[in-house]
């Protein structure tokens, strides 16, 4: 048979034979297994094996007379640890850092083996790598850095167990082989070069890693949970966040993580009647948003850090200053965000860092990765785990302490939810983005899927449920606000509107720019990009100033995730100058406020609201004194409208290199008023498309008004043949356009290289969702309203006659500059600020409104419920603080006498706080005096009850130490009961009772121990110092009793003798004491 070249050719040359021949004599000297009959072999680029037929020996490829299996050559996948905690750093030429992976386990050795997390599939005949850690680590060696970006190369549609079938039915039949050896020595084949690059055009394969913890919907809430969960072998581990009759269940009988979905009994419980949703929950891959990589300023902070935070300040006031939101301007207004909450949401915050420390809120915390309220990030010698910390400083770090840096909202409350430093999944995610939302005020995420150009993922069932709950009851009822980082993938050439975070209309995305105003090398643009905040640039631009881990410093944090907590420090600004802005209110007033400025874009357009707006940065730089100013004049949009317009179903063939146009005429549910939108806010375009490579699309849409968005551009490395079902793409350049009208949607296929042309892409259908308001908010213009456009009205009653003289003296200072009839509050033509009434109808001008009372509309206090001392609304359930003697139910917002079950009250502040979710009742939210069912109470925690022979430990039940029956805790210490042959001793459990201890069968506590033998006994039987068995050295034993030996005898000195000195050491109970019982020993050991 003519032999032909492989991927790695070899000579005939004698020399080439030898070191054939010393490969393989070291191989066998590292008696690394080959492929042997009935075992795979392994498929790499820089060694393949073949698997020999039968009766054929093992032979390396190139070897005299081998004819080895004919390979797909591919590339084999990356180091696990890279798998497991992707990087989204930038490749090492790039004066960039890491952006750690977040959503595997903490180490290589955590879960699962390495060829169940990577399931890559080998070509038939030969080895899967994804059984081997070893081969997959000569395979991560073996990439380039051109072809890293292609991704790890996999098989799209099956997966390694099917391949390994497959494979095994091949061995079976006997493989074809084909030559390794060079026609022509030191070239490579054309064919092999072929058939590698082939190998590595494949998309990746992905494999779901389930883990043992389920989401439940169950109906008739906590009993009717446990008693399910317990019929078939769950625990329940408490209702899932904020998240109504929806709850957590473990089972400690399945596997931890595997690549297939739980079967067995346990799955019958989705037949249940009360059971109206289901979820095993999968490992979900999230990615932190950064990137790793002196102005003098006299200042009024004493801060170090202040002078070089160009962010904030500008250090040369002879020019105008572009790298500038007006931070300084919100501050001297008086704004500093305090009584606002934020949460972090990311790896943990340090909370006893110095500039974190006075501003920390322990009620917006928690750890979700480890069961407990302490949001401390785990600490190893990479610091891996800064991200969140980093972040919090940006947003509230404490300003004249002499330490580091100054956060935008240095007054504000911060928190921090740990959820990233592990497993993250579904439900994961649902309780961060929940946690404690009548609390939170501003979550902050700067973290999402893959930013690898290829990945299309987005919030799962539960967290899409926790942001819908969140805008709708958090904050009592004023909606919690969500900032998002919009993501690095710019170098992948990735689009955000394929990450279903930043393209929500739920989340405040937020675009980065350099300090010059350019764009970043890692942005990625996207039509659902809100504002634009700072962050760092090219290597020798500027980059972020905040805390870091170990209590220190930093002047490198970068991407992305660096923008959107300053988006929160300036949202906390805004809401302390109007506390009740709606989480629309705060969109809106960004929309307003935010400016193009310097920032450059060759995409800025005007719609036809007069809005300004880019892919890359949205309606522009966030501009912080405008927005409070803003604030404070605001006045509630009009209730939202969601008017949901279905197009034709027809199904359009989409062609390589052109286009697929459909356009619908919309209404904007004119018909139904209820749903009826006139003015837009949000557009989304929900679609369904089949296509041989997702990549090569592209996807625009063109408003009634003209205004066209790309809500999809090509990505080169989106090799999927999944298309999209159902996507939501999001949009915001239409922002106050009409609705009504022609609504263009274009999909345009551009290939980007060789692929399947027999099967076209098809548009299968597509439906527009318009969010908006009926009437109009308010004056379409972009510009802030003047005083002079203030339509000024008496605020007296006009019947009021206060005299026919004109008024000269002054006015009071709550009078604005239209006048006054009189000195008083009450003669204002109209109030500076707010007014309320008098009993006899008299309006009063103040500057703020009076204890309950709240801001309604225009100026106007109006008064609250009786119960209430503040409220946003005059109804009973539209509180937000009480009158002395009441307590708030945050759930309802109303005040109450006695606090609900699951709460507690808090005197200091008059609150209904919630207890922890394993609390039935609590004094405080971690010290419970009730446990809900299922649950002990162990000390002031309520912890799961587990079986016989296990141990909560906090996440999940433990075995107890083969010694214990029972235990609280790991090890032989641990034990509160002890099995057959085991006896407790000192509180653990031992086979013999040790010297001076006796065993007691009477089992009080049910179980048999080990007691101390009395004081004079050095061995015993029983209890007393009649049951000695033996005796100290100096004592003999006499009748079970121990006394005094020949040796043993008091001092003879007259003044110690009997009935002296010695006999007042015995009376005072002094023999214990060494000194005076070697002086009496005599007297002290006599018994009696």
């Amino acid at each position: 048979m003519q032999s032909r070249r492989c991927c790695h050719c070899h000579s005939h040359s004698p020399r080439a034979a030898r070191s054939r021949r010393e490969r393989r004599e070291r191989a066998s000297e590292r008696s690394e297994p080959g492929p042997a009959e009935g075992a795979p072999g392994r498929c790499l680029h820089r060694r393949l094996r073949r698997v020999p037929g039968p009766g054929e020996e093992r032979r390396l490829v190139g070897e005299s007379g081998a004819e080895p299996a004919r390979p797909n050559c591919r590339r084999a996948p990356a180091p696990l640890s890279r798998l497991l905690r992707r990087s989204r750093g930038a490749p090492a030429d790039r004066p960039a850092g890491r952006r750690a992976r977040r959503a595997g386990p903490r180490s290589p050795r955590d879960g699962l083996g390495a060829g169940a997390r990577l399931a890559v599939c080998s070509p038939p005949g030969l080895a899967a790598s994804c059984g081997s850690p070893r081969a997959a680590r000569r395979g991560g060696r073996g990439l380039r850095a051109g072809a890293a970006q292609a991704g790890e190369v996999s098989c799209a549609r099956r997966s390694c167990a099917e391949s390994a079938s497959e494979r095994g039915r091949q061995r079976g039949a006997g493989a074809m082989g084909w030559g390794s050896r060079c026609c022509c020595p030191g070239r490579l084949d054309l064919l092999c070069v072929l058939a590698l690059l082939g190998g590595c055009l494949l998309p990746v394969c992905r494999t779901r890693v389930y883990t043992n913890h389920w989401a439940v919907k169950i109906a008739g809430g906590f009993p009717e949970a446990n008693r399910i969960a317990s019929k078939y072998g769950f625990i329940n581990m408490g209702q899932i966040g904020a998240l109504k009759d929806y709850y957590h269940f473990y089972h400690s009988r399945t596997i931890k993580r595997s690549v297939l979905s739980s079967r067995g009994t346990h799955s019958f419980i989705s037949m249940e009647p009360k059971v109206e949703w289901i979820q095993q929950q999968v490992v979900k891959r999230r990615t932190k948003r950064d990137y790793d990589f002196s102005r003098a300023q006299p200042t009024y902070f004493n801060d170090p850090k202040w002078p070089s935070m160009w962010y904030m300040h500008c250090s040369d006031n002879t020019h105008p200053c572009q790298s500038d939101m007006n931070i300084e301007g919100a501050w001297k207004r008086g704004y500093t965000g305090k009584n606002i909450v934020v949460t972090i949401l990311d790896d943990g915050i340090e909370r006893t860092h110095p500039d974190l420390l006075q501003n920390y809120d322990a009620l917006a915390s928690c750890d979700v990765n480890g069961n407990d309220l302490d949001p401390m990030p785990r600490y190893d010698a990479s610091n891996e785990n800064k991200h969140g910390t980093r972040c919090a400083g940006e947003v509230a770090a404490a300003a004249n302490n002499s330490h580091c840096t100054v956060g935008i909202a240095f007054n504000a409350k911060i928190g921090g939810v740990r959820m990233l430093d592990g497993d993250v999944t579904d439900m994961v995610e649902a309780k961060s983005v929940s946690f404690n939302p009548q609390h939170v005020h501003i979550y902050s995420a700067s973290w999402g899927p893959d930013d690898d150009g290829k990945t299309v993922d987005g919030p799962a069932p539960l967290t899409r449920q926790a942001f819908e709950n969140g805008v709708r009851m958090g904050r009592r009822g004023l909606g919690s606000v969500f900032v998002w980082a919009s993501g690095n993938g710019g170098r992948s050439k990735d689009h955000c509107s394929c990450d279903g975070y930043t393209n929500s209309i739920y989340t405040i995305s937020i675009s980065s720019t350099a300090e010059s105003g350019k764009k970043p090398w890692y942005l990625e643009e996207c039509s659902s990009t809100l504002a634009t905040t700072y962050s760092s640039g090219e290597s020798y631009d500027k980059k972020i100033i905040t805390t870091d881990l170990r209590q220190r410093c930093t002047d490198n944090h970068t991407g992305t995730s660096a923008s959107a907590p300053m988006a929160a420090g300036i949202i906390a600004l805004a809401l302390e100058a109007n506390p009740f802005l709606t989480w629309r209110d705060v969109q809106h007033v960004i929309v307003r406020t935010s400016r193009a400025g310097h920032l450059n874009a060759n995409d800025w357009k005007t719609n036809a609201a007069g809005f300004k707006v880019s892919h890359l940065y949205g309606f522009g730089l966030m501009d912080a004194e405008a927005m409070v100013m803003e604030a404070e004049k605001w006045t509630t949009v009009p209730q939202q409208h969601v008017c949901v317009e279905s197009t034709d179903r027809q199904i359009k063939t989409i062609r390589p290199n052109s286009a697929v146009r459909s356009i619908y005429k919309a209404s904007g549910c004119s018909d139904n008023p209820n749903h009826h939108v006139n003015y837009l806010e949000h557009v989304v375009v929900r679609i369904t498309i089949t296509h041989p490579r997702r990549g090569d699309l592209a996807i625009y849409l063109t408003s009634p008004s003209g205004t066209r968005s790309q809500l999809l551009a090509n990505r080169l490395f989106d090799h999927s043949m999944e298309g999209f079902k159902n996507w939501e793409f999001m949009t915001i350049h239409c922002w106050g356009e009409r609705a009504t009208g022609d609504w263009i949607l274009e999909v345009y296929d551009t290939p980007s290289q060789l692929r399947n042309f027999k099967t076209p892409g098809k548009l299968k259908e597509w439906s527009l969702v318009l969010y908006g308001t009926s009437v109009q908010p308010y004056s379409p213009t972009n510009e802030f309203p003047k005083v002079e456009r203030v339509r000024y009205t008496r605020v007296e009653d006009p019947t009021e006659d206060y005299g026919t003289e004109d008024y000269a003296g002054p006015c009071d200072p709550e009078c604005s500059e239209v006048g006054c009839d009189g000195p008083g509050p009450d003669h204002c033509s109209d109030c500076l600020h707010y007014y309320y009434k008098l009993k006899n109808n008299t309006r009063i001008c103040v500057s703020s409104c009076p204890p309950g009372h709240y801001h309604a509309d225009k100026k106007r206090c109006r008064k609250c419920a009786p119960n209430c001392e503040s409220c946003f609304g005059s109804h009973g359930d539209q509180c937000l603080s009480c009158k002395y003697g009441y307590f708030l139910n945050e759930e309802i917002n109303s005040c109450v006498t006695h606090c609900p079950d699951g709460s507690y009250q808090d005197t200091k502040k008059s609150l209904c706080r919630k207890c922890s979710e394993n609390c039935k009742t609590c004094t405080e939210f971690h010290n419970c005096t009730e446990c809900r069912d299922g649950l002990s109470l162990q000390g002031s925690q309520c912890s799961i009850t587990c079986e016989d022979g296990q141990y909560f430990n906090g996440q999940d039940c433990q075995p107890c130490h083969r010694f214990c029956a029972t235990c609280a805790g790991a090890g032989a210490t641990g034990c509160t009961n002890c099995t057959e042959g085991y006896f407790m001793e000192d509180g653990r459990c031992v086979q013999a009772c040790s010297t001076s201890y006796y065993l007691d069968p009477s089992s009080e506590h049910g179980y048999k121990s080990c007691k101390k033998c009395d004081a004079s006994c050095l061995t015993c039987n029983g209890p007393g110092f009649k049951n000695c068995t033996s005796c100290p050295s100096g004592y003999l034993l006499d009748l079970g009793t121990c006394q005094m030996g020949a040796i043993c005898k008091d001092a003879t000195e007259e003044s110690w003798a009997e009935g002296g000195f010695c006999m007042l050491v015995k009376k005072n109970n002094l023999c214990q004491r060494k000194v005076l019982q070697q002086l009496c020993c005599k007297t002290c050991t006599f018994q009696g």
